[in-house]
């Protein structure tokens, strides 16, 4: 009997014990994959390992060459042609290594996404004194497909050298804790199979019954469902979240600044040093952020010589995953930073009553017939200056502006009378970066106008008293003045 642990070149090479009679129709068949023109040597799997590509009928490993003649980058996003190519899934990770043999190929990322052969790319590479190689993991046995990034698509599982969906409900959040760790994605934010397609795969005969910290799919427990069919749009769809963060440095604003990404647990400013980075990608980074598109997008000279991220602007308008798009090489520090400002750039402001006499009424307030009030307008501090608009519904409509003193603005409303309900909005203008910017509208403030019963109350307590003292004052005023006039009248 064999006994091999899998790296050996040659079956000779494997360990033997003793061997056993083999009963009739009981010898081994064995199916190889044809290895094809592209390879992963030197790791733990198939699907691991160090890029090698046949050319010539020469099989030699891939250079690592941190971009191509146009630019491109080498991305998660374009290594993962590489993995499909294979059928091993798709790409979790890339890291270089030192060349330790020569001649090498060397391969444009740009090629790579354009064609369906690695060898049609390759081109024989002059050696350098220091020359690096293509190290890829790509998932053995899971992947997503149809997605918008390699974090989200249909689910599909490698069994018996071919892909299957899985049906929806034999699918849970365990499961899908386990498939998105095993992608190197963040953790499942939705099972929903219908956004990513029906699919052709046939249905996968396994039920996954993982308990959520496994490591891969593989290592999870199943139950046999053989038999199962899944009807029409019930195969599970899942989106992972991207663990590559993004965020705007340097101005008040989070919709405004210098772009950084988080990847590989590092925040690090990205670089534009061809020029690559335009309206379209800047509006992929504003949308991630929730921000609105974008109506700026610049270049600007840093000299803090800090390491940088290259990220690929094409990759950056395809997809929404940006840890797809960043450039493989870690060890940029150019100068030329990309600095994104996004139409969301101002805050909702706020409405309040800030002086006169109202009372809470339903969902607004009321106010006093014939009194002054005023609307404070304001708005969280970011950047000075600006103005707020007041606008309103009511038959007397307010359309007026005032400019923003301290980030707010008091509009007054006099002599309040039926004409002035409704409600009450107001919006923030602001210019800056050279562009004009109109901030959403506040919630609204609901007016209505009326007499108050306790005011009313009150003033009938305070007249009463009132009207009594005068009467009172009247007639002792009135007994006064007759006793003068009868005593004139005597003389």
């Amino acid at each position: 009997m064999f006994q091999c642990k899998g790296h050996e070149s040659a079956l000779l090479d494997c360990g033997i014990s003793v061997l056993e009679n083999c009963s009739s129709g009981k010898a081994l068949e064995l199916a190889c994959r044809d290895p094809g023109d592209a390879r992963l040597v030197g790791g733990a799997s198939r699907c691991n390992g160090t890029v090698q590509v046949k050319q010539f009928k020469v099989w030699r490993d891939m250079a690592y060459v941190p971009y191509d003649f146009r630019h491109n980058p080498w991305t998660l996003k374009a290594a993962d042609v590489i993995c499909n190519q294979l059928d091993c899934g798709s790409a979790v990770s890339v890291r270089q290594k030192h060349a330790s043999s020569y001649p090498l190929w060397e391969i444009s990322p740009s090629c790579v996404e354009m064609t369906s052969t690695l060898r049609d790319c390759a081109t024989s590479m002059s050696v350098f004194s220091e020359s690096f190689t293509m190290f890829l993991t790509c998932s053995d046995s899971v992947r997503l497909v149809n997605g918008s990034s390699l974090c989200s698509g249909r689910l599909e599982v490698q069994s018996k050298q071919s892909w299957s969906s899985v049906c929806e409900e034999d699918f849970n959040h365990n499961d899908a804790e386990v498939v998105c760790r095993e992608l190197g994605c963040g953790a499942p934010s939705l099972l929903q199979g219908v956004l990513y397609g029906v699919g052709e795969a046939p249905v996968w005969t396994s039920k996954l019954q993982c308990e959520g910290n496994e490591s891969a799919v593989l290592d999870c427990r199943r139950s046999n469902s053989s038999g199962k069919t899944c009807s029409t749009g019930k195969a599970t769809g899942l989106a992972c979240t991207d663990p590559g963060s993004v965020r705007f440095v340097g101005q008040p604003s989070h919709c405004a600044g210098t772009l950084e990404i988080q990847h590989q647990g590092q925040w690090r400013p990205v670089i534009d040093p061809y020029q690559h980075w335009d309206l379209k990608s800047g509006s992929s980074v504003c949308q991630h952020l929730d921000c609105g598109s974008a109506v700026s997008v610049k270049r600007r000279k840093d000299s803090s010589n800090r390491l940088s991220w290259f990220v690929s602007s094409s990759c950056v308008k395809l997809t929404s995953g940006l840890r797809d798009c960043v450039g493989l090489d870690d060890s940029y520090n150019e100068s030329s930073r990309v600095d994104v400002v996004c139409s969301d750039l101002l805050p909702q402001p706020n409405i309040s009553l800030s002086d006169g006499f109202f009372e809470v009424y339903k969902q607004g307030f009321r106010l006093l017939m014939g009194y002054d009030f005023t609307i404070r307008c304001s708005i969280q501090p970011q950047y000075p200056g600006g103005s707020f608009q007041l606008m309103s519904n009511s038959k007397k409509a307010q359309n007026r502006t005032l400019p923003a003193v301290n980030h707010s603005a008091h509009f007054l409303l006099s002599a309040m009378g039926y004409a002035h309900q409704g409600d009450y909005i107001c919006v923030y203008h602001l210019e800056v970066f050279n562009h004009s910017f109109s901030s959403s509208q506040s919630p609204a403030l609901y007016l209505t106008v009326g007499v108050s019963v306790s005011h009313l109350i009150i003033r009938v307590m305070v007249f009463i008293p009132a009207l009594l003292i005068f009467d009172i004052s009247l007639f002792y005023y009135y007994k006064v003045t007759v006793r003068r006039i009868r005593m004139k009248a005597d003389h």
